[in-house]
């Protein structure tokens, strides 16, 4: 194989594991760390956090991998998916199972110095990311489906600090399900009237004329979640703080939203990477550096 087609092979692999659009990286990855602060009570171990960081890279590529495998003949009929490589036909699906195997089994082997719990749910996490492209079929709110797949490192990263799983580790993950399904509903919105016509199920379909109201809801949900949350664990200022910006954005998103337009909820969805942000920072603050100024 000469460079110009590996390198186009490459270009494709990399389109196919979304590389090139880490927003789905961030949307994954800021729950996790909020469950490792939250469990650590401040700055977790430089190995663990490694380990969780990197392990969301590779899952969030094997389920895009596993996505456009499950939707291959669904996406050559839709508008913004028709180019990808699997439904353009560019990689076969015996590559695609491949490349998601090889993704999965790196994952598995960050973990290997982690606790039975650990591996254990991890396991949960696979199935999560391998069968949520399937609930489309069926399933009138995926986007709830989705939110638990991508809130799953919450218990993960408290099973790792403390060996078990504790209440709040779920109250968590809750909060998560809730602005999965703000977040992707916008993002179903984009592509609502191709879904409608190859029979897709998702929320932006269910909720109708009221998904507006449905996804403010959603995002008031999930804050007054995390409010509770923070109060439980006697969380101060920086957290409420962070909790308030993240307040912020969601009433900016609902400017976006309102008029339902293709590129306004795009925007909107890709813009909750600081919701997400939002939300850590104010945790960081609160346990990593409020204490430095109560000495």
């Amino acid at each position: 194989m000469h460079w110009p087609e590996l390198r186009t092979r490459l270009d494709d692999y990399e389109k196919l594991m979304r590389l090139d659009k880490p927003i789905g990286i961030l949307l994954l990855l800021w729950p996790t760390l909020w469950g490792l602060w939250f469990a650590a009570r401040g700055m977790p171990h430089p190995m663990l956090l490694w380990i969780f960081v990197l392990g969301t890279v590779l899952m969030r590529s094997a389920g895009c991998v596993i996505n456009d495998y499950a939707d291959r003949d669904f996406d050559p009929l839709v508008e913004r998916t028709k180019d990808r490589p699997l439904a353009a036909r560019r990689v076969s699906t015996r590559e695609a199972l491949l490349l998601s195997f090889v993704l999965v089994l790196s994952a598995g082997a960050l973990i290997l110095p982690l606790s039975q719990k650990v591996w254990w749910l991890a396991l949960a996490a696979v199935f999560l990311a391998g069968s949520y492209p399937f609930t489309k079929r069926f399933f009138a709110l995926p986007q709830a489906y989705l939110g638990i797949a991508f809130g799953f490192g919450i218990p993960m990263a408290f099973a790792a600090v403390l060996d078990t799983i504790p209440p709040g580790a779920w109250v968590l993950l809750l909060a998560n399900v809730f602005w999965a399904v703000a977040y992707d509903t916008e993002y179903a919105m984009v592509d609502r009237d191709d879904d409608l016509k190859i029979g897709i199920r998702t929320a932006a379909i269910t909720f109708g004329r009221y998904d507006v109201a449905a996804i403010m809801v959603c995002y008031g949900a999930a804050l007054g979640i995390l409010v509770w949350a923070g109060w439980q664990a006697r969380l101060g200022w920086g957290w409420y703080g962070g909790l308030a910006l993240a307040g912020g954005f969601a009433g900016y998103h609902y400017t976006l939203i309102r008029t339902r337009t293709r590129e306004g909820c795009f925007k909107a969805f890709r813009h909750n990477n600081w919701l997400g942000a939002a939300v850590f920072a104010g945790l960081f603050v609160d346990l990593t550096v409020r204490p430095y100024f109560q000495l």
